[in-house]
C-alpha cells in the first residue's frame, strides 16, 4: 500500500496519530501526516497543495464539496468536540455555570488563553467573537496569551503563563498539568464537527479511504470518546 499524505486540524490530531499508527502496522503503509489549524489547512489545500485525505471542520469540508473537490462518496464525518475551559492542575475551581458567571471568571483572570483568530483557528475566531458579544473583548485580549494551535494554549496554562484557558477538549486532553474545568455554559456551548474527504486528485484514494474506515470503525468509539470527540459515525 502506497504512503498516504493526511492533512487534519488539530482537533482531531489525537486520533489521526493514535489510530494512524495501528492502521500502518496493520497496512504495511506510511501516513505523511500535517496537523494546523483548519483555516491555514484550507488555504494551503485551496492554493494546489496536494494531499490524500483532508479532515476540517464539517462547514469547510460541505463548500469544498459543492466546489466538486472531492471524490463522490468519500465525504464522512468524524467526530464532534465542544469548546471548553481548562485551569492549572492544582489551581481553585472557577465558576463558569452561567454566561454571567463565565464572564464574571474571565474579567478577574489574571490572564486568559485561547487561539489567535488571525491564525485560522476555529476555536480562536469563535471565542473572539464570544468576546465582542459578551462586551469584555478589551478587557480579556490585554491580558491575552495567544496560541497558534489549541495544544499551546493548554501549555501556557499548564506551565502557569495563563491562569485560564479555552479551545476545544479534545486539544486540552494531549497536555498533562491541566484540568478541564468543563464545557462552555449552556447558552454559549459551541461544538463543531470534524469530516474527512478524499480530494479528486489525490494520489493514493483507496488507501486514504481505508485510512477513513479504520478511523470510524465501531469497535474504536470509545477511544473517540477518552479523546474528548464524540464520534459522528454508528
Amino acid at each position: 500500500m502506497p504512503s498516504v499524505k493526511v492533512m487534519s486540524a488539530g482537533a482531531v490530531q489525537a486520533m489521526v496519530e493514535e489510530l494512524g499508527e495501528a492502521f500502518e502496522r496493520d497496512n504495511g503503509c506510511r501516513l505523511d501526516r500535517h496537523f494546523g489549524t483548519a483555516g491555514a489547512l484550507r488555504a494551503r489545500f485551496v492554493d494546489g497543495e496536494m494531499t490524500d485525505l483532508l479532515i476540517l471542520p464539517a462547514a469547510m469540508i460541505a463548500e469544498l464539496d459543492r466546489e466538486g473537490r472531492f471524490l463522490h462518496g468519500t465525504v464522512r464525518d468524524l467526530g464532534r468536540t465542544v469548546t471548553g475551559v481548562a485551569i492549572r492542575q492544582g489551581a481553585p475551581m472557577p465558576d463558569i455555570s452561567t454566561p454571567e458567571a463565565f464572564k464574571r471568571t474571565l474579567l478577574e483572570a489574571r490572564s486568559v488563553s485561547y487561539t489567535d483568530p488571525k491564525a485560522g483557528g476555529s476555536s480562536g475566531k469563535f471565542f473572539a467573537q464570544l468576546l465582542e458579544r459578551l462586551g469584555i473583548a478589551e478587557q480579556v485580549n490585554r491580558k491575552a496569551v495567544l496560541g497558534r494551535r489549541g495544544y499551546e494554549v493548554a501549555q501556557a496554562v499548564a506551565d502557569g503563563r495563563a491562569e485560564i484557558g479555552t479551545t476545544f477538549v479534545s486539544e486540552l486532553l494531549t497536555v498533562k498539568g491541566i484540568r478541564v474545568v468543563g464545557p462552555l455554559p449552556s447558552a454559549l456551548h459551541n461544538v463543531n464537527t470534524y469530516t474527512a474527504a478524499v480530494p479528486t486528485s489525490a494520489s493514493a484514494p483507496d488507501a486514504a479511504m481505508a485510512f477513513v474506515r479504520a478511523l470510524t470503525d465501531p469497535a474504536k468509539r470509545s477511544r473517540w470518546i477518552s479523546a474528548g470527540l464524540e464520534p459522528a459515525f454508528p
